[in-house]
């Protein structure tokens, strides 16, 4: 029996030295709120990235139209997709932004939305090319030109179709988030290493992030399978 009291007393000062001794539950808290700001603010950047792209290339490839913004969607989609989330991030804060005196959140978010941005344009790429060739040809017999088609008839049904792997794009991009300590944001993984550096005790403060971005994770994956079945209802 003693040998589980003194295991539960040493977790009893564990947690109290991770979570209670001077405040440290703060540096969680403010550690989440700078991993969601960044997170779902990136996201938004990457929709709009994302939709801008997507509208370029499947302008081309069904008009022929836009031939040169389409050959640099390529290339940004290339680049983008072909190098590892981290090193963009380093390259933006160190190289791109090194010689200016700016905030360490401005710079997470341009560099996880322009990564994000580049996974969407596929999204909704995918989402658009899945559309019947016939919507689009009753759409333009019924007077209306290539973009008013594409924003009424199109993208409305394309949306739809995208929203399970849109969802999935902002899960990936919410856990991704957690490299922003590499340039010395204190997001929620930073925090947990702050703590973790302090107590001398990793398993509080890193079972604390890892359950932390469980509880999100899931909270999104609930929303989203709310939106589906909104939309699979409005179908109905």
């Amino acid at each position: 029996m003693s040998m589980f009291q003194n295991l539960w007393a040493e977790l009893v000062s564990e947690f109290t030295a991770t979570f209670i001794t001077e405040q440290r539950y703060l540096l969680f808290l403010n550690g989440l709120k700078t991993t969601l700001i960044v997170a779902f603010a990136a996201a938004a950047l990457g929709v709009v990235l994302g939709f801008i792209l997507a509208y370029i290339r499947t302008t081309y490839d069904q008009t022929g139209r836009l031939r040169i913004l389409n050959a640099l969607a390529k290339v940004y989609l290339t680049v983008i997709r072909g190098t590892p989330t981290m090193i963009q991030l380093l390259i933006m804060y160190f190289v791109i932004f090194g010689s200016v005196k700016i905030d360490k959140m401005p710079v997470a978010i341009l560099a996880f939305g322009i990564n994000s941005g580049a996974y969407v344009a596929e999204i909704f790429r995918s989402g658009i090319m899945s559309i019947p060739p016939g919507q689009m040809e009753a759409a333009r017999s019924l007077g209306l030109n290539y973009t008013q088609a594409t924003w009424k008839i199109i993208l409305p049904q394309a949306v739809k179709n995208v929203l399970p792997a849109l969802g999935n794009e902002v899960i990936v991009l919410l856990k991704e988030t957690s490299i922003s300590g590499y340039i010395a944001l204190q997001d929620l993984t930073k925090a947990g290493d702050i703590v973790r550096s302090r107590t001398y005790s990793a398993f509080f403060p890193y079972i604390s992030v890892a359950v932390i971005y469980l509880v999100l994770v899931l909270c999104l994956e609930k929303l989203l399978n709310y939106m589906e079945g909104r939309l699979a209802r409005s179908d109905r």
